[in-house]
């Protein structure tokens, strides 16, 4: 899979891996908080955080593996670093990334835009809600709470990590520090798709 990868796409992808593995951790806790106040509803709105590495190296580097590689690397320094799920989260992270990597893979990696990275965030969301659910045993809740719980975590994949992945690659071409990606080649026929 990596064998076409240029040496600083695989480092730049490992620092998005390393960093977002640091963000979600702090999104953690923050969660946790929110959860302490409204209940477990709380970590569905802003699950999309969660998958947003994902989308923000596909949009940079737009190869086969940007969406899964990185977003498996940052739950793996996320244990690394405490999570108390522990090791499963690494599952977690595969999931979540093969979620996001299954909706450019249906385009054969060919479309980089808007409603792409959106359904890549969708894919994220639906992917680890159905992991969720036999982990976590969602089966044991009432149904219209976990219909909630799915479309809350639906919508926050879409417009946290499609819209936001997106958002955030872009904001880092504007600064003139990815020149040399496939972000920066294509950009133009992309920009209002």
């Amino acid at each position: 899979m990596l064998k076409s990868w240029k040496l600083k796409e695989i480092v730049l992808m490992s620092l998005f891996g390393v960093v977002f593995g640091i963000v979600y951790l702090l999104f953690i806790h923050l969660g946790n908080i929110w959860a302490g106040l409204i209940g477990p509803i709380a970590y569905e709105w802003m699950f999309g955080i969660w998958f947003i590495v994902s989308i923000i190296c596909m949009h940079i580097i737009r190869k086969p593996g940007a969406a899964l590689i990185p977003e498996t690397m940052a739950a793996i320094i996320e244990v690394m670093l405490g999570n108390a799920v522990g090791p499963r989260l690494i599952l977690s992270g595969i999931v979540q990334g093969l979620g996001a990597e299954a909706a450019f893979a249906v385009t054969r990696y060919r479309y980089f835009n808007i409603f792409v990275f959106m359904l890549a965030g969708i894919g994220a969301a639906v992917f680890s809600f159905i992991y969720g659910y036999f982990v976590s045993g969602y089966a044991a809740l009432d149904p219209s709470f976990v219909a909630l719980m799915f479309t809350l975590r639906v919508l926050s994949g879409a417009i946290i990590a499609g819209i936001g992945g997106k958002y955030i690659g872009d904001a880092l071409l504007a600064t003139g520090s990815l020149r040399g990606y496939a972000i920066a080649r294509t950009q133009p026929r992309d920009a209002n798709a």
